[in-house]
């Protein structure tokens, strides 16, 4: 990517292709907020402080992007896509993306909490350093997901496919859908936190003498 983009203008347009353009490097960043599009489509664009809060970007495509100390907070991406993308200290509190596919994409030290990724597919997907508290991943394909140094308490993962799924150093308690887990690597000091779910899932009451 080019380190010096041209600024985007105003807005968006569904069914539109933006190529080499920068966004929230101007005073043009507000007006993405809250912006409505279908089909839009990002290709070697950068993001950066860019506020696309509650904006509703059905079918977006993003390719080659690089998103850095953004708002995407409640953005609306159902049935999108995310491919060779970077994102990092990016706030995306309530985004949802649920149908959506995740293709050579790492995520580091963002907020992601409350996030809806239901029926998504992770393909070559990084999450490092992360707060996913409250995530949802019922019925996504995780089977190409990483998760590092993050924060996934009581995120959801009923009905997902996870063989190959790893997870290190991670907040694991309250997770649910611990019977969707079989065939995930996990690091032994992830296991303590996870015990309780997996007590949980069994039966098992576990209580103080």
């Amino acid at each position: 990517m080019p380190e010096v983009l041209p600024a985007a203008g105003p807005g968006l347009e569904s069914d539109e292709f933006y190529e080499k353009v920068a966004f929230g490097e101007a005073d043009t960043d507000a007006d993405l907020i809250g912006a409505f599009a279908q089909s839009v489509e990002f290709g070697q664009c950068r993001f950066r402080a860019a506020r696309l809060a509650g904006a509703v970007l059905y079918k977006v495509r993003f390719t080659d992007c690089v998103v850095e100390r953004s708002d995407w907070s409640n953005l609306r991406g159902e049935n999108g896509a995310l491919e060779r993308v970077t994102v990092s200290g990016t706030r995306m509190t309530g985004l949802a993306f649920s149908g959506g596919l995740l293709k050579d994409v790492a995520v580091a030290d963002s907020r992601l909490d409350l996030t809806n990724w239901r029926s998504a597919r992770f393909d070559v997907v990084s999450f490092t350093g992360c707060n996913l508290s409250g995530a949802d991943f019922t019925n996504a394909d995780l089977r190409g997901a990483r998760f590092t140094d993050c924060d996934l308490t009581g995120a959801q993962f009923s009905g997902a496919s996870m063989r190959g799924t790893r997870f290190q150093r991670c907040e694991l308690a309250g997770v649910g859908g611990i019977t969707s887990w079989a065939g995930a690597i996990v690091h032994p000091d992830d296991l303590i936190g996870l015990s309780y779910a997996l007590a949980g899932a069994l039966g098992i009451v576990v209580r103080e003498s």
